[in-house]
C-alpha cells in the first residue's frame, strides 16, 4: 500500500537551466559586436564615398558670382576670393572666405552660398561713406562709424558729400549704444562720427542739407558748421539742428547789418545768441578797434558776445 508523504519545502527544484543561461548571453554579445562591425563599416563606407565624391571635377568651382557691389568692381572681389576656383565646393570652409573679404574696408557685411554642381555666390554689403574725412591734411571718405573706407580722388567726384573736420582716421573701441559719451570718450572718432550722422540725418530731404559744406566734430557735443559761400562758423551744439539753423538763416541779416564780416555764430543757448567778429584789428576814425565796436548790443533780444571762460573773462 502506497504511502504519501509530504514534501520537504527546504529544497526547491530549479527553475532555470544554467546551460540555456550562458547560451543567451554569448548571443546577445555577438548580436552587440556585429552591430558595431555593422556601423563602423558604414561609417568607413561613408567617409570613402565622400572623399571619392568631393574630387570629382564636376564639383570643382568654375564660377563665382557676385552681386549686391556698387563701388567695390567685381573685380576686387574676384581678387579676393580668387583662390576658391578649382577647388571643391562640397570641401570648402565658406567662413574662411567670408573673413577675408570682410578685410577689405567697403565690405560692411558678406554673404557666400554654395551653388552645385560648381559655383559660388557672393552677395557684398557695402559701407555708405558718410562724408570727405580731412585727416592730417588728405581726404578720405569715412564711414558712420569714423572708419576710412578709402582715399577721395576724381573717381569719387560724384559724391556730394559734407567735408568731414575731427577725425583721426582710426576708430576706438568706444561704447556704441548711442548714449551720451562719457567726458573720457568725448575723443574718440566713434562719437565724434555719430554726432555728425545726427546732423546729416536730421538735415536730410530740407533744402538746408544741400547749403552744407564742412562739419567740425573736434568736440563730440559740439558740431560746428559751414554753408557754402558764407565764411561764419555755425556752432549747433549736439541736439535741435534744424531749429538752430532755421534761427541762424532767420537772424543773418540782422547780425551782418552790425557786423559784416563774422568769426562764428554760437546758437546753444537758446534766446542768448553770441558772435564773434572775425579777427581785424583795424580802428575806425573815433580811435576804437573794429573788435571792441562789435560787442555792442544789437538789439535788446540779440546780444553778440564771446562766451565767457571758466575763469569768468570772455574768450578771444
Amino acid at each position: 500500500m502506497a504511502v504519501a508523504a509530504p514534501a520537504d519545502k527546504r529544497f526547491r527544484r530549479a527553475q532555470v537551466k544554467p546551460a540555456r543561461k550562458r547560451k543567451g548571453l554569448l548571443l546577445r554579445r555577438w548580436r552587440a559586436a556585429a552591430v558595431v562591425v555593422v556601423i563602423g563599416l558604414a561609417l568607413y563606407t561613408g567617409r570613402r564615398i565622400a572623399a571619392v565624391v568631393t574630387e570629382l571635377e564636376i564639383f570643382d568651382i568654375e564660377h563665382i558670382n557676385v552681386r549686391g557691389n556698387h563701388r567695390l568692381s567685381t573685380g576686387e572681389v574676384l581678387a579676393l576670393v580668387d583662390g576658391l576656383r578649382g577647388r571643391s565646393i562640397l570641401a570648402i570652409d565658406l567662413e574662411e572666405w567670408r573673413r577675408q573679404l570682410l578685410n577689405s574696408p567697403w565690405v560692411a557685411d558678406v554673404s557666400l552660398r554654395r551653388t552645385l554642381p560648381a559655383s559660388v555666390e557672393v552677395t557684398i554689403l557695402e559701407r555708405a561713406p558718410l562724408g570727405i574725412g580731412r585727416i592730417n591734411g588728405a581726404l578720405y571718405l569715412v564711414d558712420e562709424r569714423g572708419k576710412v573706407i578709402d582715399e577721395y580722388g576724381p573717381n569719387y567726384a560724384d559724391l556730394d558729400l559734407p567735408i568731414i573736420d575731427g577725425l583721426s582716421g582710426r576708430s576706438g573701441a568706444a561704447d556704441t549704444s548711442g548714449g551720451t559719451p562719457a567726458a573720457g570718450d568725448q575723443h574718440s572718432d566713434i562719437y565724434r562720427a555719430m554726432l555728425a550722422r545726427r546732423l546729416i540725418d536730421a538735415l536730410r530731404g530740407s533744402m538746408m542739407a544741400g547749403l552744407i559744406s564742412q562739419i567740425d566734430v573736434s568736440d563730440a557735443q559740439n558740431a560746428v558748421v559751414l554753408l557754402e559761400d558764407d565764411p561764419t562758423r555755425i556752432r549747433l551744439g549736439h541736439e535741435r539742428f534744424v531749429e538752430r539753423l532755421e534761427s541762424y538763416f532767420e537772424l543773418a541779416p540782422a547780425l551782418r547789418e552790425q557786423v559784416p564780416v563774422m568769426d562764428y555764430v554760437d546758437l546753444r543757448f537758446d534766446e542768448r545768441v553770441y558772435v564773434r567778429p572775425a579777427q581785424k584789428k583795424t580802428t575806425n576814425q573815433k580811435g576804437i578797434s573794429n573788435n571792441e565796436a562789435a560787442r555792442r548790443p544789437i538789439s535788446p533780444r540779440l546780444q553778440r558776445a564771446t562766451p565767457k571762460r571758466s575763469d569768468g573773462r570772455r574768450g578771444a
